[in-house]
């Protein structure tokens, strides 16, 4: 629980077997989670056996790829707060807090992983991702009129359920270059929201996306080809976030300007 609100934290697997199980445990220790939801999504043999290890909730997701998995998960999570993380050793559990923190005043918190006093020795984040992502990030922060964005690759998030239940509904697309979607969709619908740095870490295993330079510059196109559509159907003057109430949630003279999703 935090300040009263249930914490769900949603992990989609298909080739983790070898980290899933202590990165659940490691959500269940930091003491404010009160479930953690599996997306299986096709993954590898032995990898159902180490979840139904631990307390974790799994559900199974037939259509292969990021956005189906992420969408199926964000759509069955019961919390009033659900964390976005990977089950690959990538990120610490603890920083689950720092998101945390800011949902008090934003509908969605996302991590960014290019301060570089944060990234591990030996983290996938060289400097053609680390630039790579700070490249598309600010892509959509000059064509949007955002607020800072640093890392539109980072799957470390918050979103608070309404705004998590209203982007899920609308979510397209079922690849690896998912994560720009929510981010689009997020930014198209007013939803408040603020980065926060976070730790990255050594993968255990080998990434199926970003493990290669040319798959990893592949969803990068991607998101890029995404984010230019994306923007020749919004509006041309977006939606200003809007402000929040003493109860945290956006006042109503600032509801009308949400984009219909």
């Amino acid at each position: 629980m935090w300040g009263g609100k249930r914490v769900s934290v949603v992990l989609m697997t298909y080739a983790e077997r070898d980290s899933i199980r202590r990165v659940i445990e490691g959500f269940f220790d930091t003491g404010v989670v009160d479930e953690v939801l599996v997306v299986n999504n096709n993954a590898e043999p032995g990898t159902e056996e180490e979840i139904r290890s631990t307390p974790a909730r799994q559900v199974y997701e037939p259509r292969q790829g990021y956005g189906h998995a992420t969408r199926r998960g964000l759509l069955e999570a019961s919390g009033d707060l659900i964390v976005l993380a990977e089950p690959d050793g990538t990120f610490v559990p603890e920083d689950i807090r720092k998101l945390l923190v800011y949902s008090e005043e934003c509908e969605a918190v996302l991590g960014t992983r290019t301060t570089r006093e944060l990234i591990w020795q030996g983290a996938n984040m060289e400097w053609f991702l680390r630039w790579g992502n700070w490249a598309v990030a600010k892509v959509i922060e000059a064509l949007f009129n955002t607020s800072h964005l640093s890392d539109v690759g980072c799957t470390y998030r918050l979103l608070r359920r309404e705004s998590a239940r209203r982007i899920a509904e609308s979510m397209t697309v079922g690849g690896s270059h998912a994560g720009a979607e929510i981010l689009l969709l997020a930014i198209a619908s007013g939803t408040r929201f603020v980065e926060v740095p976070v730790n990255y870490l050594p993968r255990v295993g080998i990434s199926s996306v970003t493990g290669k330079p040319l798959a990893a510059l592949a969803v990068g196109l991607r998101m890029i080809l995404l984010i230019v559509r994306f923007r020749g159907r919004m509006p041309r003057r977006m939606p200003r976030p809007a402000a929040l109430g003493l109860d945290g949630r956006p006042t109503s003279e600032n509801a009308g300007d949400r984009v219909q999703l």
